[in-house]
Protein backbone atom coordinates (compact mmCIF):
# COMPACT_ATOMS: atom_id res chain seq x y z
CA UNK A 1 0.00 0.00 0.00
CA UNK A 2 1.57 3.30 -0.62
CA UNK A 3 2.25 6.12 2.22
CA UNK A 4 0.24 9.19 2.29
CA UNK A 5 2.08 12.38 1.61
CA UNK A 6 2.42 14.45 3.99
CA UNK A 7 2.85 18.33 3.21
CA UNK A 8 3.87 20.97 6.54
CA UNK A 9 2.37 23.70 4.06
CA UNK A 10 0.16 22.65 1.11
CA UNK A 11 -0.96 19.99 -0.38
CA UNK A 12 -2.64 19.51 -3.84
CA UNK A 13 -4.49 16.63 -5.05
CA UNK A 14 -5.85 15.19 -8.32
CA UNK A 15 -6.64 12.40 -11.14
CA UNK A 16 -3.62 13.67 -13.41
CA UNK A 17 0.00 14.21 -11.72
CA UNK A 18 0.86 16.82 -14.45
CA UNK A 19 -2.46 19.16 -13.16
CA UNK A 20 -1.27 18.22 -9.49
CA UNK A 21 1.99 20.02 -9.95
CA UNK A 22 0.65 22.75 -12.40
CA UNK A 23 -0.74 24.12 -8.86
CA UNK A 24 1.77 22.99 -6.22
CA UNK A 25 3.86 25.19 -8.78
CA UNK A 26 1.37 28.09 -8.72
CA UNK A 27 1.65 27.86 -4.79
CA UNK A 28 5.48 28.03 -5.25
CA UNK A 29 4.87 30.69 -7.01
CA UNK A 30 3.34 32.60 -4.22
CA UNK A 31 -0.23 31.89 -5.45
CA UNK A 32 -2.80 30.96 -3.27
CA UNK A 33 -4.87 27.61 -2.69
CA UNK A 34 -8.12 29.87 -5.64
CA UNK A 35 -5.22 30.41 -7.86
CA UNK A 36 -3.78 27.19 -7.95
CA UNK A 37 -6.86 25.32 -7.94
CA UNK A 38 -7.89 27.35 -11.57
CA UNK A 39 -4.54 25.93 -12.39
CA UNK A 40 -5.59 21.88 -11.79
CA UNK A 41 -8.77 22.76 -13.09
CA UNK A 42 -7.60 24.51 -16.36
CA UNK A 43 -4.87 21.81 -16.70
CA UNK A 44 -7.40 18.93 -15.92
CA UNK A 45 -9.42 19.88 -19.18
CA UNK A 46 -6.05 19.40 -21.53
CA UNK A 47 -4.38 16.66 -19.71
CA UNK A 48 -7.78 14.78 -18.76
CA UNK A 49 -9.87 15.41 -22.06
CA UNK A 50 -11.51 12.69 -21.94
CA UNK A 51 -12.90 13.28 -18.17
CA UNK A 52 -13.26 17.52 -18.22
CA UNK A 53 -12.88 20.24 -20.42
CA UNK A 54 -13.50 23.98 -21.07
CA UNK A 55 -17.36 22.86 -22.78
CA UNK A 56 -18.59 20.94 -19.31
CA UNK A 57 -19.42 22.09 -15.55
CA UNK A 58 -17.84 22.93 -12.30
CA UNK A 59 -18.90 22.95 -9.04
CA UNK A 60 -16.86 24.93 -6.15
CA UNK A 61 -16.40 24.72 -2.00
CA UNK A 62 -14.43 27.31 -1.07
CA UNK A 63 -12.99 28.46 2.29
CA UNK A 64 -11.45 31.55 2.77
CA UNK A 65 -9.16 32.65 6.13
CA UNK A 66 -10.28 35.74 5.69
CA UNK A 67 -13.71 35.21 5.63
CA UNK A 68 -13.68 31.87 8.00
CA UNK A 69 -16.67 29.79 6.24
CA UNK A 70 -17.18 27.77 3.34
CA UNK A 71 -18.81 28.86 0.44
CA UNK A 72 -20.49 27.45 -2.88
CA UNK A 73 -20.19 28.17 -6.39
CA UNK A 74 -22.23 26.64 -8.81
CA UNK A 75 -20.81 26.88 -12.05
CA UNK A 76 -23.24 24.68 -14.17
CA UNK A 77 -25.08 25.62 -17.44
CA UNK A 78 -28.47 25.88 -18.00
CA UNK A 79 -30.43 24.54 -21.04
CA UNK A 80 -30.71 27.32 -24.00
CA UNK A 81 -34.12 29.30 -24.42
CA UNK A 82 -35.24 27.80 -27.07
CA UNK A 83 -35.08 24.06 -25.75
CA UNK A 84 -38.25 22.35 -25.10
CA UNK A 85 -39.23 18.57 -25.01
CA UNK A 86 -41.25 19.76 -28.22
CA UNK A 87 -37.67 20.01 -30.01
CA UNK A 88 -37.46 16.38 -29.49
CA UNK A 89 -41.12 15.69 -30.57
CA UNK A 90 -41.39 11.66 -31.23
CA UNK A 91 -38.41 10.70 -29.69
CA UNK A 92 -38.26 8.89 -25.97
CA UNK A 93 -35.10 10.94 -24.95
CA UNK A 94 -32.70 13.07 -25.36
CA UNK A 95 -30.13 11.56 -27.65
CA UNK A 96 -26.79 11.00 -25.63
CA UNK A 97 -24.04 12.20 -28.33
CA UNK A 98 -24.18 14.77 -31.17
CA UNK A 99 -24.76 18.19 -31.46
CA UNK A 100 -28.63 17.80 -30.46
CA UNK A 101 -27.17 16.31 -26.99
CA UNK A 102 -25.82 19.49 -26.34
CA UNK A 103 -28.90 21.55 -25.15
CA UNK A 104 -26.69 23.27 -22.01
CA UNK A 105 -24.09 26.13 -22.04
CA UNK A 106 -20.83 25.06 -20.49
CA UNK A 107 -20.17 26.80 -16.88
CA UNK A 108 -16.15 25.81 -16.43
CA UNK A 109 -14.50 29.08 -18.08
CA UNK A 110 -17.13 31.07 -15.96
CA UNK A 111 -16.30 28.99 -12.74
CA UNK A 112 -12.29 29.91 -13.02
CA UNK A 113 -13.33 34.00 -13.49
CA UNK A 114 -15.50 33.71 -10.52
CA UNK A 115 -13.15 32.18 -8.27
CA UNK A 116 -10.20 34.06 -9.03
CA UNK A 117 -12.00 37.58 -8.92
CA UNK A 118 -13.39 36.99 -5.39
CA UNK A 119 -10.42 34.88 -4.12
CA UNK A 120 -7.23 34.88 -6.49
CA UNK A 121 -4.47 37.18 -6.13
CA UNK A 122 -3.08 36.21 -9.76
CA UNK A 123 -4.44 36.36 -13.25
CA UNK A 124 -6.16 34.41 -15.11
CA UNK A 125 -3.63 34.29 -17.71
CA UNK A 126 -1.00 33.34 -14.92
CA UNK A 127 -3.14 30.61 -14.33
CA UNK A 128 -3.94 29.04 -17.68
CA UNK A 129 -0.21 28.85 -18.18
CA UNK A 130 0.69 25.64 -17.64
CA UNK A 131 -2.25 24.54 -19.11
CA UNK A 132 -1.81 26.29 -22.11
CA UNK A 133 1.69 24.88 -22.70
CA UNK A 134 0.28 20.91 -22.68
CA UNK A 135 -2.20 22.10 -24.95
CA UNK A 136 0.05 23.90 -27.29
CA UNK A 137 3.50 21.51 -26.66
CA UNK A 138 1.94 18.07 -25.92
CA UNK A 139 1.98 15.92 -22.94
CA UNK A 140 2.27 12.07 -22.44
CA UNK A 141 -0.49 10.53 -22.91
CA UNK A 142 -1.95 8.70 -19.85
CA UNK A 143 -3.20 5.33 -19.58
CA UNK A 144 -6.55 6.70 -18.36
CA UNK A 145 -6.95 8.12 -21.37
CA UNK A 146 -5.56 5.35 -23.58
CA UNK A 147 -8.32 3.02 -22.36
CA UNK A 148 -10.95 5.19 -22.53
CA UNK A 149 -10.09 6.70 -25.96
CA UNK A 150 -10.46 2.33 -26.80
CA UNK A 151 -13.20 1.94 -25.57
CA UNK A 152 -15.18 4.60 -27.22
CA UNK A 153 -13.56 4.61 -30.69
CA UNK A 154 -16.67 4.21 -32.64
CA UNK A 155 -17.99 7.55 -30.91
CA UNK A 156 -15.18 9.42 -31.28
CA UNK A 157 -14.70 8.06 -35.36
CA UNK A 158 -18.37 9.01 -35.45
CA UNK A 159 -17.19 12.89 -35.47
CA UNK A 160 -14.69 13.68 -37.48
CA UNK A 161 -13.50 16.90 -36.05
CA UNK A 162 -13.50 14.68 -32.70
CA UNK A 163 -11.58 11.90 -34.65
CA UNK A 164 -9.13 14.40 -35.99
CA UNK A 165 -7.63 15.21 -32.37
CA UNK A 166 -8.76 12.16 -30.55
CA UNK A 167 -7.71 9.53 -33.26
CA UNK A 168 -4.76 10.68 -35.13
CA UNK A 169 -4.44 8.99 -38.26
CA UNK A 170 -7.70 6.84 -37.72
CA UNK A 171 -5.79 5.36 -34.56
CA UNK A 172 -5.83 5.23 -30.74
CA UNK A 173 -3.05 7.25 -29.52
CA UNK A 174 -0.27 4.81 -27.70
CA UNK A 175 0.20 5.46 -24.10
CA UNK A 176 3.07 7.91 -23.69
CA UNK A 177 2.77 9.05 -26.49
CA UNK A 178 2.58 12.75 -27.28
CA UNK A 179 -0.55 14.24 -27.76
CA UNK A 180 -0.87 17.19 -29.26
CA UNK A 181 -4.36 19.82 -29.04
CA UNK A 182 -3.51 23.18 -31.15
CA UNK A 183 -6.83 24.22 -31.33
CA UNK A 184 -7.39 23.82 -28.04
CA UNK A 185 -4.35 26.07 -26.73
CA UNK A 186 -5.74 28.67 -28.82
CA UNK A 187 -8.75 28.48 -27.40
CA UNK A 188 -7.03 28.99 -24.01
CA UNK A 189 -5.00 31.72 -25.61
CA UNK A 190 -7.94 33.70 -26.49
CA UNK A 191 -9.44 33.25 -22.85
CA UNK A 192 -6.09 34.57 -21.19
CA UNK A 193 -5.86 37.52 -23.60
CA UNK A 194 -9.23 38.55 -23.12
CA UNK A 195 -10.89 37.11 -20.23
CA UNK A 196 -14.05 34.80 -19.72
CA UNK A 197 -16.55 37.11 -21.99
CA UNK A 198 -14.79 35.30 -25.21
CA UNK A 199 -15.83 32.68 -24.58
CA UNK A 200 -19.63 33.54 -23.71
CA UNK A 201 -19.72 36.92 -25.90
CA UNK A 202 -16.47 36.63 -28.22
CA UNK A 203 -14.96 34.93 -30.89
CA UNK A 204 -14.68 31.27 -28.87
CA UNK A 205 -18.58 31.40 -28.25
CA UNK A 206 -19.00 32.77 -31.42
CA UNK A 207 -17.37 29.97 -33.15
CA UNK A 208 -19.04 27.17 -30.81
CA UNK A 209 -22.82 28.29 -31.46
CA UNK A 210 -22.00 28.83 -35.28
CA UNK A 211 -20.94 24.84 -35.50
CA UNK A 212 -23.47 23.37 -33.59
CA UNK A 213 -26.20 25.62 -35.76
CA UNK A 214 -24.52 23.87 -38.76
CA UNK A 215 -24.90 20.61 -37.42
CA UNK A 216 -28.95 21.06 -35.85
CA UNK A 217 -27.40 21.82 -32.55
CA UNK A 218 -30.02 24.28 -30.33
CA UNK A 219 -27.82 26.52 -28.49
CA UNK A 220 -27.78 30.33 -29.60
CA UNK A 221 -25.30 33.13 -28.65
CA UNK A 222 -27.74 34.45 -26.54
CA UNK A 223 -27.91 31.58 -24.60
CA UNK A 224 -24.05 31.91 -23.79
CA UNK A 225 -24.04 35.54 -23.57
CA UNK A 226 -26.74 35.26 -20.70
CA UNK A 227 -24.81 32.43 -18.76
CA UNK A 228 -23.50 33.29 -15.12
CA UNK A 229 -22.91 31.39 -12.49
CA UNK A 230 -23.69 31.76 -9.03
CA UNK A 231 -22.63 32.08 -5.67
CA UNK A 232 -25.11 29.59 -2.88
CA UNK A 233 -25.19 29.06 0.31
CA UNK A 234 -23.59 25.38 0.74
CA UNK A 235 -25.85 22.94 2.53
CA UNK A 236 -24.45 22.00 6.03
CA UNK A 237 -24.54 18.82 7.91
CA UNK A 238 -22.87 16.72 10.79
CA UNK A 239 -21.28 13.71 11.24
CA UNK A 240 -19.37 12.74 14.81
CA UNK A 241 -18.84 16.51 15.46
CA UNK A 242 -17.50 17.44 12.50
CA UNK A 243 -19.03 19.73 9.91
CA UNK A 244 -20.16 18.68 6.76
CA UNK A 245 -20.58 20.79 3.64
CA UNK A 246 -22.12 20.18 0.50
CA UNK A 247 -23.40 22.12 -2.59
CA UNK A 248 -26.89 22.25 -2.98
CA UNK A 249 -29.25 21.57 -5.43
CA UNK A 250 -29.02 20.96 -8.94
CA UNK A 251 -26.16 19.13 -7.27
CA UNK A 252 -27.39 15.48 -5.74
CA UNK A 253 -24.48 16.47 -2.90
CA UNK A 254 -27.59 16.62 -0.13
CA UNK A 255 -27.16 13.07 -0.14
CA UNK A 256 -23.63 12.51 0.93
CA UNK A 257 -24.86 14.28 4.07
CA UNK A 258 -28.09 12.06 4.25
CA UNK A 259 -26.34 8.78 4.27
CA UNK A 260 -23.78 10.21 6.81
CA UNK A 261 -26.77 11.61 8.79
CA UNK A 262 -28.50 8.06 8.86
CA UNK A 263 -24.89 6.27 9.30
CA UNK A 264 -24.66 8.31 12.54
CA UNK A 265 -27.89 6.50 14.25
CA UNK A 266 -25.12 3.33 13.99
CA UNK A 267 -22.10 2.39 16.34
CA UNK A 268 -19.59 1.97 13.13
CA UNK A 269 -16.89 1.58 15.72
CA UNK A 270 -18.50 -1.58 17.10
CA UNK A 271 -18.63 -3.03 13.24
CA UNK A 272 -15.89 -4.43 11.55
CA UNK A 273 -14.59 -2.64 8.75
CA UNK A 274 -14.76 -4.26 5.70
CA UNK A 275 -17.39 -6.94 7.73
CA UNK A 276 -20.66 -8.17 5.64
CA UNK A 277 -22.31 -5.79 8.55
CA UNK A 278 -20.26 -3.03 7.16
CA UNK A 279 -20.86 -2.71 3.46
CA UNK A 280 -24.53 -3.45 3.67
CA UNK A 281 -24.77 -0.98 6.37
CA UNK A 282 -23.34 1.66 4.23
CA UNK A 283 -25.15 0.17 0.45
CA UNK A 284 -28.36 0.65 2.32
CA UNK A 285 -28.12 4.17 3.87
CA UNK A 286 -27.29 5.45 0.43
CA UNK A 287 -30.22 3.71 -0.92
CA UNK A 288 -32.57 5.20 1.19
CA UNK A 289 -30.49 8.83 0.33
CA UNK A 290 -31.20 7.97 -3.57
CA UNK A 291 -34.77 7.36 -3.20
CA UNK A 292 -35.25 10.84 -2.21
CA UNK A 293 -32.65 12.07 -4.35
CA UNK A 294 -34.82 10.55 -7.52
CA UNK A 295 -37.73 12.10 -6.18
CA UNK A 296 -37.09 15.64 -5.57
CA UNK A 297 -33.31 16.62 -7.62
CA UNK A 298 -33.80 18.88 -10.16
CA UNK A 299 -33.07 23.20 -10.69
CA UNK A 300 -34.98 24.12 -7.48
CA UNK A 301 -35.97 27.49 -9.22
CA UNK A 302 -38.50 24.86 -10.89
CA UNK A 303 -39.59 22.74 -8.64
CA UNK A 304 -39.67 23.04 -4.65
CA UNK A 305 -37.06 20.40 -2.50
CA UNK A 306 -37.50 19.71 1.10
CA UNK A 307 -34.32 20.01 1.86
CA UNK A 308 -34.99 21.15 6.01
CA UNK A 309 -37.03 17.80 6.40
CA UNK A 310 -34.42 15.74 4.10
CA UNK A 311 -31.62 16.84 6.18
CA UNK A 312 -33.14 16.60 9.47
CA UNK A 313 -31.89 14.35 12.09
CA UNK A 314 -35.16 13.09 13.00
CA UNK A 315 -36.30 12.21 9.38
CA UNK A 316 -32.43 10.53 8.88
CA UNK A 317 -33.04 8.56 12.23
CA UNK A 318 -36.61 6.78 10.88
CA UNK A 319 -35.03 6.27 7.89
CA UNK A 320 -32.18 4.50 9.65
CA UNK A 321 -35.07 2.81 11.63
CA UNK A 322 -35.81 1.24 7.67
CA UNK A 323 -32.65 -0.59 7.37
CA UNK A 324 -32.77 -3.87 7.61
CA UNK A 325 -29.41 -5.53 8.62
CA UNK A 326 -30.27 -9.00 7.23
CA UNK A 327 -32.16 -8.00 3.60
CA UNK A 328 -31.57 -5.63 0.98
CA UNK A 329 -34.16 -3.06 0.12
CA UNK A 330 -35.52 -2.76 -3.13
CA UNK A 331 -34.97 -0.14 -4.75
CA UNK A 332 -34.33 1.15 -8.55
CA UNK A 333 -32.24 3.84 -9.66
CA UNK A 334 -31.92 6.20 -12.78
CA UNK A 335 -29.05 5.80 -15.05
CA UNK A 336 -26.25 8.50 -14.85
CA UNK A 337 -23.05 9.46 -16.27
CA UNK A 338 -19.73 8.51 -15.31
CA UNK A 339 -17.01 10.64 -16.28
CA UNK A 340 -15.76 13.72 -13.69
CA UNK A 341 -12.09 14.66 -12.37
CA UNK A 342 -12.14 15.70 -8.70
CA UNK A 343 -9.53 17.95 -7.19
CA UNK A 344 -8.69 19.52 -4.00
CA UNK A 345 -5.88 22.59 -2.94
CA UNK A 346 -4.76 23.48 0.94
CA UNK A 347 -2.44 26.69 0.72
CA UNK A 348 -0.26 27.47 3.71
CA UNK A 349 -2.67 29.98 4.80
CA UNK A 350 -5.17 27.27 5.52
CA UNK A 351 -7.45 28.39 2.43
CA UNK A 352 -8.97 25.43 1.08
CA UNK A 353 -10.56 24.63 -1.97
CA UNK A 354 -13.18 21.44 -3.15
CA UNK A 355 -13.70 20.97 -6.68
CA UNK A 356 -15.22 19.09 -9.70
CA UNK A 357 -16.16 19.04 -13.29
CA UNK A 358 -17.28 16.90 -16.38
CA UNK A 359 -18.51 16.55 -19.50
CA UNK A 360 -21.24 14.24 -18.30
CA UNK A 361 -20.41 11.44 -20.47
CA UNK A 362 -16.71 9.93 -21.35
CA UNK A 363 -15.47 12.51 -24.36
CA UNK A 364 -18.97 14.13 -23.53
CA UNK A 365 -21.55 14.76 -26.39
CA UNK A 366 -18.15 13.81 -28.47
CA UNK A 367 -19.04 17.27 -30.41
CA UNK A 368 -16.32 19.79 -31.05
CA UNK A 369 -17.47 23.01 -31.49
CA UNK A 370 -16.04 24.23 -34.32
CA UNK A 371 -12.08 24.90 -34.70
CA UNK A 372 -11.78 25.61 -31.10
CA UNK A 373 -10.90 22.18 -30.38
CA UNK A 374 -13.36 22.44 -27.17
CA UNK A 375 -15.27 19.04 -26.58
CA UNK A 376 -18.90 20.14 -25.51
CA UNK A 377 -20.83 18.13 -22.85
CA UNK A 378 -23.47 16.43 -23.32
CA UNK A 379 -25.08 16.65 -19.63
CA UNK A 380 -28.15 18.33 -20.63
CA UNK A 381 -29.15 14.86 -21.94
CA UNK A 382 -30.13 13.81 -18.45
CA UNK A 383 -32.84 15.99 -18.56
CA UNK A 384 -36.60 13.80 -18.76
CA UNK A 385 -39.00 14.63 -21.99
CA UNK A 386 -41.95 13.57 -19.42
CA UNK A 387 -43.90 16.59 -18.51
CA UNK A 388 -44.71 15.50 -15.30
CA UNK A 389 -40.84 14.05 -14.03
CA UNK A 390 -39.43 16.38 -11.60
CA UNK A 391 -36.31 17.04 -13.86
CA UNK A 392 -38.62 17.41 -17.03
CA UNK A 393 -36.90 19.58 -20.13
CA UNK A 394 -38.07 23.32 -19.72
CA UNK A 395 -36.05 26.50 -21.31
CA UNK A 396 -33.55 28.21 -18.72
CA UNK A 397 -33.31 25.11 -16.33
CA UNK A 398 -30.07 23.68 -14.77
CA UNK A 399 -30.71 19.42 -14.83
CA UNK A 400 -30.26 17.01 -11.83
CA UNK A 401 -26.10 17.21 -11.58
CA UNK A 402 -23.90 14.42 -9.87
CA UNK A 403 -21.13 16.38 -9.53
CA UNK A 404 -20.61 16.83 -5.82
CA UNK A 405 -17.46 17.98 -4.12
CA UNK A 406 -17.25 17.68 -0.58
CA UNK A 407 -15.71 19.31 2.80
CA UNK A 408 -15.28 18.59 6.37
CA UNK A 409 -14.90 21.04 8.85
CA UNK A 410 -13.45 20.96 12.58
CA UNK A 411 -13.91 23.78 15.28
CA UNK A 412 -15.16 25.70 12.01
CA UNK A 413 -12.05 25.17 9.98
CA UNK A 414 -11.41 22.64 6.68
CA UNK A 415 -10.67 18.78 8.72
CA UNK A 416 -11.15 16.84 5.37
CA UNK A 417 -11.62 18.02 1.68
CA UNK A 418 -12.94 14.76 -0.31
CA UNK A 419 -14.51 13.84 -3.60
CA UNK A 420 -14.23 11.35 -6.66
CA UNK A 421 -15.89 10.86 -9.75
CA UNK A 422 -18.55 8.28 -10.95
CA UNK A 423 -22.25 9.35 -11.22
CA UNK A 424 -23.79 7.70 -8.82
CA UNK A 425 -20.83 6.07 -6.88
CA UNK A 426 -19.73 9.91 -5.59
CA UNK A 427 -21.89 9.58 -2.77
CA UNK A 428 -20.98 6.17 -2.11
CA UNK A 429 -17.25 6.77 -2.47
CA UNK A 430 -17.35 9.98 -0.44
CA UNK A 431 -19.12 8.17 2.44
CA UNK A 432 -16.81 5.33 2.51
CA UNK A 433 -13.66 7.87 2.45
CA UNK A 434 -15.26 9.84 5.14
CA UNK A 435 -16.39 7.05 7.72
CA UNK A 436 -13.02 5.22 7.16
CA UNK A 437 -10.69 8.39 8.31
CA UNK A 438 -13.04 8.96 10.87
CA UNK A 439 -14.39 5.69 12.18
CA UNK A 440 -11.60 3.91 11.64
CA UNK A 441 -8.67 6.63 11.86
CA UNK A 442 -7.57 5.89 8.30
CA UNK A 443 -5.43 7.99 6.98
CA UNK A 444 -6.44 9.55 3.49
CA UNK A 445 -4.42 7.06 1.08
CA UNK A 446 -5.40 4.16 3.25
CA UNK A 447 -8.85 5.58 2.86
CA UNK A 448 -9.07 6.05 -1.21
CA UNK A 449 -6.72 2.43 -1.25
CA UNK A 450 -9.10 0.02 0.51
CA UNK A 451 -11.21 -2.18 -1.50
CA UNK A 452 -14.35 -0.46 -2.93
CA UNK A 453 -18.36 -0.84 -4.17
CA UNK A 454 -20.83 0.79 -6.44
CA UNK A 455 -24.63 0.32 -6.53
CA UNK A 456 -26.82 1.17 -9.28
CA UNK A 457 -26.63 1.59 -12.60
CA UNK A 458 -24.56 3.77 -14.28
CA UNK A 459 -25.57 4.89 -18.24
CA UNK A 460 -25.85 2.53 -20.72
CA UNK A 461 -26.65 -0.32 -18.35
CA UNK A 462 -30.48 -1.65 -17.66
CA UNK A 463 -29.57 -3.72 -15.13
CA UNK A 464 -28.99 -2.97 -11.02
CA UNK A 465 -25.72 -4.45 -9.37
CA UNK A 466 -23.90 -4.05 -6.33
CA UNK A 467 -20.52 -3.96 -8.04
CA UNK A 468 -17.35 -5.66 -5.59
CA UNK A 469 -13.97 -5.51 -5.87
CA UNK A 470 -12.31 -8.40 -6.13
CA UNK A 471 -10.21 -7.75 -2.88
CA UNK A 472 -13.22 -7.83 -0.56
CA UNK A 473 -13.64 -11.29 1.32
CA UNK A 474 -15.72 -13.71 -0.37
CA UNK A 475 -17.79 -14.56 2.36
CA UNK A 476 -18.53 -10.82 2.82
CA UNK A 477 -19.52 -11.19 -0.76
CA UNK A 478 -21.07 -14.88 -0.65
CA UNK A 479 -23.33 -12.59 2.85
CA UNK A 480 -24.80 -9.65 0.49
CA UNK A 481 -25.32 -12.27 -2.04
CA UNK A 482 -28.01 -14.20 -0.03
CA UNK A 483 -29.10 -10.28 1.47
CA UNK A 484 -30.40 -10.09 -1.33
CA UNK A 485 -27.65 -7.71 -3.61
CA UNK A 486 -27.60 -8.13 -6.79
CA UNK A 487 -23.50 -9.01 -6.16
CA UNK A 488 -20.93 -8.92 -9.17
CA UNK A 489 -17.12 -9.07 -8.74
CA UNK A 490 -15.07 -6.95 -10.43
CA UNK A 491 -11.38 -6.46 -10.26
CA UNK A 492 -9.27 -5.48 -7.79
CA UNK A 493 -8.92 -1.66 -8.82
CA UNK A 494 -11.83 -0.97 -10.91
CA UNK A 495 -12.32 1.59 -12.73
CA UNK A 496 -15.85 2.11 -12.11
CA UNK A 497 -14.84 3.12 -8.69
CA UNK A 498 -14.30 6.19 -9.97
CA UNK A 499 -11.15 8.03 -8.86
CA UNK A 500 -10.81 9.53 -5.26
CA UNK A 501 -8.93 11.88 -3.38
CA UNK A 502 -8.92 13.43 -0.04
CA UNK A 503 -6.61 15.66 2.12
CA UNK A 504 -7.16 15.92 5.70
CA UNK A 505 -5.57 18.42 8.00
CA UNK A 506 -3.78 16.87 10.99
CA UNK A 507 -3.74 18.51 14.89
CA UNK A 508 -0.11 19.62 13.71
CA UNK A 509 -1.62 21.23 10.85
CA UNK A 510 0.54 19.29 8.35
CA UNK A 511 -1.73 18.17 5.13
CA UNK A 512 -2.03 14.61 4.53
CA UNK A 513 -3.08 14.00 0.83
CA UNK A 514 -4.16 10.54 -0.90
CA UNK A 515 -5.04 9.99 -4.37
CA UNK A 516 -6.58 6.83 -6.46
CA UNK A 517 -4.55 4.09 -7.38
CA UNK A 518 -7.36 3.59 -10.06
CA UNK A 519 -6.38 6.86 -11.47
CA UNK A 520 -3.33 9.07 -12.46
CA UNK A 521 -2.56 11.34 -10.41
CA UNK A 522 -0.95 12.57 -7.37
CA UNK A 523 -0.93 14.08 -4.35
CA UNK A 524 1.82 16.90 -4.06
CA UNK A 525 2.83 19.10 -0.56
CA UNK A 526 5.40 20.57 0.72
Amino acid sequence: MVAPITGTQTMVVSPHYLASVAGSRILEQGGNAFDAAVAVSACLAVVYPHMTGLGGDSFWLTYSTREGKVRAYNASGRSGSRVTAACFAGESAIPQRGPRSVITVPGMVDGWDAILQEYGSKTLAEVLEPAIRYALKGFPLSPDQHVNTAERFEVLAAYPQTAAIYLPGGKVPEQGSRFVQSALGRSLLQIADHGRDVFYSGSVGQEIVRSLAEQGGLLTLEDFARHRGEWVESLKGSYRGLDLYQIPPSSQGFTGIMALHILEQFDLGSIEHGSYEYYHLLVEALKLSFRDRNRYLTDPRFSSIPLDRLLSKSYTADLAACIDMERSLPMDTQPVGNDTAYAAVVDGEGNAVSFIQSLYFEFGSAVIGGDTGILLQNRGSFFSLDSSHVNRLEPDKRTFHTLMPAMACRNGKPYILYGTQGGEGQPQTQTALLTRMVDYGMDPQTAVHEPRWVWGRTWGEETQELRLEGRINKEVQRRLKLAGHAVKPVEDFAGAMGHAHAILIDDSGFRIGGTDPRCDGAAIGW
